[in-house]
Parts: structure tokens; C-alpha cells; sequence
């Protein structure tokens, strides 16, 4: 069962696909549209929290709706301390290797792949953090939050829907690890970049280890958050 919690439902009540399958396309649609929306004066990181809680109301919506609850999908307290921490390390690692690996072998890909700009945008979107430790504490609490409400946003809420809607398949959860790691990575720059597809193998790394590791969300919120410090500590 994708959700331990709600077993004895699912035993009784079929699911209902047409209603996840509506959840989808309503939170999809919600995601990039709301990207459209870019308020003046008040930075980048800012804009990218209003567009994440904007998410984050339409899936805690479809979710009271559906009677699921964020607890339900791995928003719990971990049953150990210490277990969690170290889950957060090789989750960590795995990511750090899957991402200098693709640096390595990016330039000998078949396909063609646009350059990764993303270093060269840094101070447009986050400012001239060059040495500026006082910018970079004033900005960390805001990516942690952002890191936070991504796996909340695509571990949580649209791998389960995507398995959700294809549960009649054996292959339902290969391909919500799979669909939302290509959101997750297309969503970050709109194209066939090498940092759509190093943000795409984040994902997939990321939803391989939550279904891996008991489907808790702390182990990968941690990650994600010291992934995302160790980038900005790299920028300044």
C-alpha cells in the first residue's frame, strides 16, 4: 500500500482514479503557471517561496479532499534519531556521487545538452554573495524553507499521486520516481539543460531513497537542506 496509515481504507474503497488523475493535472497546471507570476522588488528567493506555498496549498487542498494527510505521506516523527541522520548522510553521498558523475560524463552524451548558466545567474538571483557572509545568513533560512517544501511538494505529494493513478500497474512506482524527477529537474529551467538534468538526477535520487528508506520525509528534507547550504557556502 502507498499509504501504511490508511491501509484499511484502501482495502475497502477503490481508488478513484479520475479524481487523482484531476489532482494532477489541477497541481501540474498550478506549478508553472504560478511561475508566470514574478513579483518586482523582492528578489528571487522570495518569488520561489511564493510560487512553493502557492503548491503547497493546492496539494494540502486535494489532499483534505482525497482525506490524506501530510502525516500520511511521511511528515512524521522518525522512530530514531540517529537512524534518520545517517539515512540523511548516504542519501547525501548517493547524490554527490550521481551528480559529479553526470559532470563527468555530460560532455560525451549523444543527446545535446545547453550549457549549465546557472553559476554565471547566481547574483542575479541571489545578489552578490561573493564574501558576503552577512547576505548569505540573511538568505540560508529562506532555501532551507524552499529545500523543506520541495520534498514536502514532489517526494510527497506528486510521487504518491502519480503511483496513486497508476497502481494498476506493477510499474507505478518506477514510474512516479521517474515522472516526478523529470518535473522536478524541467521545472528548474524549462529546458534540455545540464541543470535540468543534474537537478532531474537530484530527484531521482531523491524518490529512489524515499521509497528505499520507509517513505519518512525528514531523512530527505535534511539532505536536500545541507545540499542546498553546501551550494550556497560554495557561492560565497
Amino acid at each position: 500500500m502507498i499509504f501504511s496509515t490508511k491501509a484499511e481504507t484502501d482495502l475497502i474503497a477503490p481508488i478513484k482514479y479520475t479524481g487523482f488523475f484531476f489532482d494532477l493535472v489541477l497541481y501540474i497546471a498550478v506549478m508553472f503557471l504560478v511561475r508566470e507570476l514574478y513579483i518586482p522588488n523582492v528578489g528571487f528567493i522570495v518569488n520561489g517561496l511564493f510560487w512553493s506555498l502557492t503548491t503547497l496549498v493546492v496539494a494540502t487542498w486535494r489532499m483534505k479532499v482525497r482525506g490524506i494527510t501530510w502525516k500520511d505521506l511521511g511528515l512524521c516523527k522518525p522512530k530514531s534519531f540517529k537512524k534518520t541522520i545517517l539515512i540523511s548522510g548516504l542519501i547525501l553521498i548517493a547524490t554527490i556521487i550521481t551528480i559529479v558523475s553526470f559532470n563527468i560524463i555530460q560532455d560525451h552524451l549523444p543527446f545535446l545538452i545547453t550549457p549549465d548558466t546557472s553559476s554565471e545567474a547566481a547574483p542575479s538571483k541571489f545578489g552578490n554573495l561573493k564574501g558576503n557572509w552577512p547576505l548569505f545568513f540573511t538568505i540560508i533560512p529562506m532555501i532551507l524553507l524552499e529545500s523543506a517544501l520541495e520534498e514536502l511538494l514532489d517526494r510527497g505529494f506528486l510521487m504518491n499521486w502519480f503511483e496513486k493513478l497508476f497502481s494498476k500497474t506493477s510499474l507505478a512506482t518506477v514510474l512516479a520516481v521517474v515522472l516526478q524527477a523529470a518535473i522536478f529537474g524541467f521545472r528548474h529551467s524549462y529546458d534540455l539543460s545540464a541543470r535540468s538534468i543534474t537537478v532531474g538526477l537530484i530527484g531521482l535520487v531523491m524518490g529512489t531513497a524515499y521509497v528505499l528508506f520507509g517513505r519518512n520525509l525528514w531523512p530527505l528534507i535534511i539532505a536536500h537542506c545541507v545540499l542546498n547550504t553546501m551550494s550556497m557556502v560554495d557561492r560565497v
